[in-house]
């Protein structure tokens, strides 16, 4: 018994050195991983102060500083209708809403909303310091002086042509609804085109894509829907593409179309509409990398979700690749836009014709992860702020020679008259830290904060240059 107790002991014992000496490196590798998380904090604060350094080298930017001063709003909601006791007591008024009164074509202060044509901004009778100023909100003529009609559109910038050419849905007639419950539209007219080399004088270069007018089968028949047209350049084929959701009166088609050209100005010849990637397509937008890869991202799975995926070669088709991304989040109207190797991208809530708050995403990949980095809207009111301005985005236009800023571009929908729709351009910059930790952690990203700054009335620095 001895003998077995002397030959146990020391195994006991051997045993007992092995669990420490596994305890002592456990313990180690943690130590390790610490000292290694603790480097990758340093050097991850260490880049967000270098972006933030850089950022904010832009605020301080004369040109631009005074594009980031905040304007406020103060409107004061009208008195309510007056109602008969029997009538208020039969059915109680619920307290009606700046967003009630907006939608309100009868609104004491749809003026507010909506200025009258007195207040047109007409770039060819401008008077003195009128010049260059951008009004939010108000009428906006072209150089003919009738109403700009490119709505939910984006802008290219032609290096051939040393002009900016603006793209979008040209409206211009009367506003109805398809069947009880439809949503308000106008008959297709088609793609309007307006020329610039200023940004703020436009010349009306007409209709690139118009409607068909007899084939009742086809996507541009009269009858169904085109919307949100962008265009980008293929530098392989000197091809302009125009990309565009493609529908018909009850919104089942869910589709893109693609058209082509040789010219900005047209005409484009139609090709066909998909379901690219086999999903069904509604808000949509394109956007071309430094590198000239060409990407299409759009409102899928009833627009719970986005995809984006890149276009094929041509830029006529999608390719195989494409990545689900802000799932279940209900985001529509993306904006997509690049600062300094960084992916940002401005998106709308799904609310119908009523206005909802902006949200601002951010990648280090075109395909994601994205993440929310809150609502980039600055100035005006809470209200104001909570409905993008009463407004929805539809692109983000980068100025050259001003690094970090841009022009935020957005449709001020009126349902009651779509054509009657206006345009609120407003400042865009990118710098200062974030202000929005991500989803899963307390963790705050690397990347710069995105702020649009309301103003009633404001121009490009005067010493930007197209």
């Amino acid at each position: 018994m001895r003998i077995r107790n002397k030959y146990r002991k020391p195994t006991a014992l051997r045993c007992i050195a092995g669990s420490r000496c596994l305890m002592s490196n456990v313990v180690w590798s943690l130590v390790g991983l610490l000292v290694m998380l603790h480097l990758y904090t340093l050097l991850s604060h260490t880049n967000v102060q270098s972006r933030v350094a850089r950022s904010s080298s832009i605020s301080r930017n004369p040109l631009i500083s005074e594009l980031e001063e905040v304007e406020e709003e103060n409107i004061q909601m009208p008195p309510p209708r007056r109602r008969s006791p029997r009538a208020a007591k039969r059915k109680p008024k619920k307290p009606t809403t700046l967003i009630d009164e907006f939608l309100d074509e009868s609104s004491q202060i749809r003026h507010i909303f909506f200025p009258s044509m007195k207040t047109a901004v007409d770039p060819m009778n401008a008077v003195g310091n009128e010049s260059l100023y951008y009004h939010p909100g108000q009428i906006w003529l072209d150089t003919e002086g009738n109403p700009i009609q490119a709505h939910g559109g984006g802008i290219l910038y032609d290096g051939i042509s040393r002009t900016y050419y603006w793209y979008g849905e040209y409206k211009d007639g009367p506003t109805y609804h398809a069947h009880k419950k439809g949503a308000a539209r106008v008959d297709v007219i088609g793609v309007g085109c307006y020329s610039s080399k200023d940004l703020w004088t436009w010349k009306n270069e007409g209709i690139v894509l118009p409607a068909e007018e007899n084939d009742e089968t086809h996507d541009l028949h009269k009858s169904n829907v085109l919307e949100r047209p962008k265009v980008i350049y293929n530098d392989k084929t000197a091809n302009y593409v125009m990309w565009m959701h493609i529908d018909d009166a009850n919104y089942t088609k869910a589709s893109v179309g693609v058209a082509v050209s040789d010219s900005p100005t047209g005409p484009f010849d139609y090709l066909f509409s998909k379901r690219p990637h086999g999903f069904d397509s509604r808000d949509m937008s394109i956007f071309k990398d430094d590198d000239g890869v060409a990407y299409l991202i759009y409102s899928s799975d009833d627009n719970s979700e986005l995809h984006i995926g890149p276009l094929n070669e041509e830029y006529l088709d999608v390719t195989h690749v494409m990545k689900r991304i802000l799932i279940g989040q209900h985001r529509e109207a993306p904006a997509l836009f690049k600062h300094e190797g960084t992916y940002y991208m401005i998106t709308s809530g799904c609310t119908g014709w009523a206005p909802n708050e902006a949200l601002a995403h951010a990648a280090e990949s075109i395909m994601g992860p994205w993440e929310n980095m809150g609502n980039p809207c600055i100035g005006g009111n809470k209200i104001f702020r909570a409905t993008t301005f009463f407004a929805q985005s539809t692109f983000v236009l980068p100025l050259s020679g001003l690094p970090g800023s841009f022009i935020f571009m957005a449709d001020r929908w009126n349902p009651a008259d779509l054509r009657d729709s206006r345009y609120v351009w407003l400042p865009l910059t990118v710098g200062g830290a974030a202000d929005q930790p991500f989803d899963y952690s307390f963790g705050f990203p690397l990347w710069s904060r995105v702020s649009i700054y309301w103003h009633k009335r404001w121009r490009l620095p005067s010493r930007w240059s197209a």
